[in-house]
């Protein structure tokens, strides 16, 4: 194996940074977010900044050297625009996963109490082998259960009652859940995308895989503005069709965007979280590099035009957003 490389104190690194080509400006600053985030996770930030050379062999690649102008607090402000990503997303997805979760509970609950139990609500295909998914699920459900401390889950345990869905979903994050409408016959499913407003049952699972990989980026500090994920399908009606989605922006942070602005748009109408998506997008650092692509958005930036009168507030209104009114009404 090649050996692994040398451990360099911050001063090394900042020397390197240095020689390199990236201007710091206050390297006692610089200094001080090297030891705070570490070289390697802001190195994520500035890789795009790195200048991009052609092989004798017709290879492209990276060099260690940075684009003319590329500095340490761009790069840091970088960090700090997807930190602000990353909250804004997490912000909207546990709306989502809250909601999603007590319509399954609510549609496939209605049939038993105990139906998230019961294989007669499962795709035959996941009951199949000496142990099949549906088993594998139900005993990650189990052990949920018996390691959580929530009180509504403690009551029934004290009390000796059987824990009916509605109360089970409580123990469920967003992948629990994932796992459990794809494994729904699909009787169950059409249920569940019918309170969406959606009719392919398939959309909606490749939708929650989609939102469960950014919830996992978003909850490890992963970055977002210019990661990749599994292309998902677009509905064809009057909110997609004008959103200009194709194959490049379908596996990027836009496709996800406009996803969990329509189901965000039918729990509460008057919520104000695309607005402050757009403003954060507006204010991209400008480091050499860091394009609007990357997030599967036009060159210009966010398409306002393309969510019309979602978006006519933001464009005729230039008042600061009150950060403090959540507004889930």
């Amino acid at each position: 194996m090649i050996p692994a490389k040398p451990h360099k104190e911050y001063q090394q690194q900042l020397d390197l940074l240095l020689d390199r080509g990236m201007v710091i400006g206050d390297q006692a600053r610089a200094m001080r977010k090297l030891s705070q985030v570490g070289y390697y996770r802001l190195s994520g930030f500035w890789y795009i900044s790195r200048i991009i050379r052609t092989s004798d062999e017709g290879f492209s690649y990276r060099t260690d050297e940075f684009l003319s102008g590329t500095s340490f607090e761009q790069a840091y402000d970088l960090y700090l625009y997807d930190k602000k990503l990353r909250m804004l997303m997490m912000n909207a997805l546990e709306r989502l996963e809250i909601h999603i979760r007590s319509v399954i509970a609510h549609e496939v609950g209605r049939f038993h109490p105990l139906a998230y139990r019961m294989e007669e609500f499962i795709n035959p295909k996941f009951l199949r082998g000496s142990r099949s998914n549906f088993e594998e699920w139900l005993s990650k459900q189990d052990k949920k259960i018996a390691d959580c401390r929530d009180e509504c889950i403690q009551w029934h345990m004290r009390e000796n009652k059987e824990i009916p869905f509605w109360v089970a979903v409580e123990t469920w994050d967003f992948g629990q859940m994932s796992r459990y409408y794809a494994m729904l016959n699909g009787r169950m499913q059409a249920k569940i995308i019918q309170r969406f407003g959606l009719d392919n049952k398939i959309t909606f699972s490749k939708w929650l895989s989609c939102l469960n990989l950014l919830r996992n980026r978003c909850a490890h500090h992963s970055r977002i503005w210019n990661r990749t994920h599994p292309p998902v399908p677009i509905p064809n009606n009057e909110f997609f069709d004008r959103l200009g989605l194709n194959s490049h922006t379908n596996e990027r942070l836009y496709s996800a965007i406009c996803i969990i602005w329509y189901m965000v748009k039918m729990i509460g109408p008057s919520s104000t979280w695309l607005r402050q998506v757009v403003e954060l997008i507006d204010n991209k650092p400008n480091l050499p590099g860091c394009k609007f692509e990357a997030m599967g958005l036009p060159r210009s930036g966010f398409p306002r035009s393309r969510f019309g009168s979602d978006l006519g507030f933001v464009i005729a209104d230039n008042e600061p957003i009150d950060q403090a009114a959540n507004n889930e009404n």
